[in-house]
C-alpha cells in the first residue's frame, strides 16, 4: 500500500500546489513534506527539489521564493482568474433553470478552479441575488440527453408539463409522451429551450427543458429535414427568440389561469397565486414601474389587469386612453 501511495506522489504534489498556493501564499519545503506525509506519502527535503524540477520539465511552471531560510513553492498561473470565476458563478446564479441545489454544487466546482485562497475571496464577496430558481432537478440530465441525441442524430421522447396555481405539474396530452427530432439547444432569457422538428406536422416548435421529465433517446434517426434545419438554426433563433428601472412597488394583478406559467416565469415559482374563479387567478407581486413593465403588461390585453393600488390603476387607464386616442387619430 505504501508503495502505491508513492506512485501518486507527483499527482498529489501538483494537486496540493494548485489548490493551496499562489504568489501570496507559497508553501515551504517543510510544510509540503508534512502535508504529503499526512497523506501517507514519504517526502524528504532533498527529493522535493527533484520532484519540483521534474514537474517544471513537464510544463507545470512551479515557482519558488524564500520563506525565511528555506524555499517556498507556488503555482502562479491559473486557468481562471478571480474575475473570470466570479463571472461564471454569477452566470450560474442568474440562470433560472438551474435549481438551487444544482447551483450550489456547480458553484463549488467552479470555485475549485481557482484554488482555495481565491475560493475564500470569492465566498466572502458572494451575493446571492436570484430567488426565482426553478425546481426541476432533472434538467441537468435532460440537457445531457438532448446534447447526446443531437450528436447521435436521434429522436427524443419526453413528457411535457405546465404548472398550476400550486406550482404542481399538469402534464399536457394527459401525460402522453412527445416524440421530437431535436435540432438545437438554445439558452434564452435564463431558460434552456429545445428547438425541435416534427415530421408529422412538418413544422418546428420550442420546448422548455425545465418543463420536461422522463426524457429518453430513441434508436430512431432524425429526418433529413431536421438535419437541414441545423444549418438554419441561427437565423431561426434570431426570429423566434427576440420575443425594469423605477422603484419597487407591491401590486395585485388578476389574470387568466392560462397565464399562470407566464407569471411564474416573470416573478418566480415561489409567487403566491390564488384561484378566485374557474378561469381567474390573483397574485401579489413586487415590480419596478417602468415602460418595460407596462410593455409586459399590455401584451396580455384583457387577460390581465391591475387590482391595486388605485394610483397604478388610474395610471394604467390613462395610458390605455392615450393609446386608443393615438390609434383613432392615426386612423383619421
Amino acid at each position: 500500500m505504501k508503495e502505491n501511495r508513492q506512485k501518486i506522489k507527483l499527482l498529489k504534489l501538483i494537486e496540493l500546489l494548485r489548490q493551496e498556493t499562489d504568489e501570496l501564499h507559497p508553501l515551504s519545503t517543510n510544510e509540503i513534506c508534512t502535508r504529503l506525509s499526512a497523506m501517507g506519502i514519504s517526502c524528504e527535503r532533498r527529493t522535493l527539489a527533484k520532484d519540483i524540477s521534474l514537474l517544471n520539465t513537464q510544463g507545470f511552471e512551479v515557482m519558488w521564493c524564500r520563506i525565511g531560510k528555506e524555499k517556498g513553492y507556488y503555482i502562479e498561473d491559473r486557468s481562471f482568474s478571480v474575475p473570470e470565476i466570479k463571472i461564471l458563478i454569477d452566470a450560474v446564479q442568474a440562470a433560472n433553470f438551474i435549481t438551487e441545489k444544482k447551483s450550489a454544487e456547480l458553484i463549488d466546482k467552479i470555485l475549485a478552479l481557482g484554488g482555495s485562497h481565491q475560493a475564500d475571496i470569492l465566498k466572502s464577496n458572494r451575493v446571492c441575488f436570484n430567488t426565482r430558481k426553478h425546481s426541476n432537478e432533472t434538467i441537468y440530465y435532460s440537457v445531457g440527453y438532448f446534447e447526446d441525441a443531437i450528436q447521435q442524430k436521434s429522436k427524443v421522447l419526453f413528457r411535457y408539463f405546465d404548472l398550476n396555481e400550486h406550482a404542481e405539474k399538469v402534464y399536457r396530452r394527459e401525460g402522453h409522451r412527445y416524440v421530437v427530432e431535436p435540432v438545437a439547444l438554445v439558452f434564452h432569457e435564463d431558460n434552456y429551450y429545445v428547438v425541435a422538428y416534427s415530421a408529422k406536422h412538418d413544422s418546428t416548435a420550442n420546448y422548455r427543458v425545465d418543463r420536461m421529465d422522463s426524457v429518453e433517446i430513441l434508436h430512431e434517426s432524425v429526418s433529413q429535414k431536421a438535419l437541414a434545419l441545423r444549418d438554419e438554426v441561427y437565423g431561426y433563433t434570431e426570429r423566434v427568440f427576440k420575443m425594469y428601472g423605477g422603484l419597487p412597488v407591491g401590486i395585485v394583478i388578476e389574470f387568466d389561469d392560462k397565464l399562470i406559467g407566464v407569471v411564474y416565469d416573470k416573478f418566480g415559482e415561489k409567487t403566491k397565486i390564488i384561484r378566485t374563479h374557474e378561469h381567474k387567478c390573483v397574485a401579489t407581486i413586487e415590480v419596478q414601474i417602468s415602460p418595460t413593465f407596462w410593455g409586459w403588461l399590455f401584451q396580455f390585453g384583457k387577460q390581465m389587469r391591475i387590482l391595486s393600488p388605485i394610483k397604478l390603476i388610474e395610471e394604467y387607464a390613462t395610458m390605455v386612453k392615450e393609446l386608443v386616442g393615438n390609434s383613432a387619430n392615426s386612423i383619421e
